[in-house]
């Protein structure tokens, strides 16, 4: 049995704060099909309150984070455009090792972001 994890968490680097009540969703890909896994939302500290995907359910392969990023600007009261230049933003990952944490984080503000494989 597989004893790695995936946790995520976001940064608004705009407003230098964790971006507290966005809502992430997690995929897991095999060919063109795209499985949902799991729904969460960010608490205060901008981090799910349990690993997005646990230990239980942990496996190789590749998977995909969806952040709503169009729906946090909105609440955060960053001034709307139509259409929102971020709305939800895809980050597809490959997990290779069935017993690490991966954390993959998403650094976000209005205009642009950036994720990296963390620890």
């Amino acid at each position: 049995m597989a004893s790695g994890y995936l946790t995520t968490h976001v940064l608004d680097t705009g407003r230098g704060v964790p971006a507290s009540g966005l809502r992430i969703t997690l995929f897991r890909i095999a060919g063109t099909a795209r499985e949902e896994l799991a729904q969460m939302v960010t608490n205060a500290d901008g981090r799910t309150d349990s690993p997005i995907l646990p230990a239980s359910t942990f496996a190789t392969g590749t998977y995909e984070l969806e952040f709503e990023a169009g729906a946090y600007l909105e609440a955060a009261g960053t001034p709307a455009e139509e259409p929102r230049f971020l709305d939800r933003i895809p980050i597809r990952f490959g997990i290779s090792d069935p017993d690490a944490h991966y954390h993959v984080p998403l650094l976000l503000s209005p205009f642009g972001y950036s994720t990296y494989r963390g620890s």
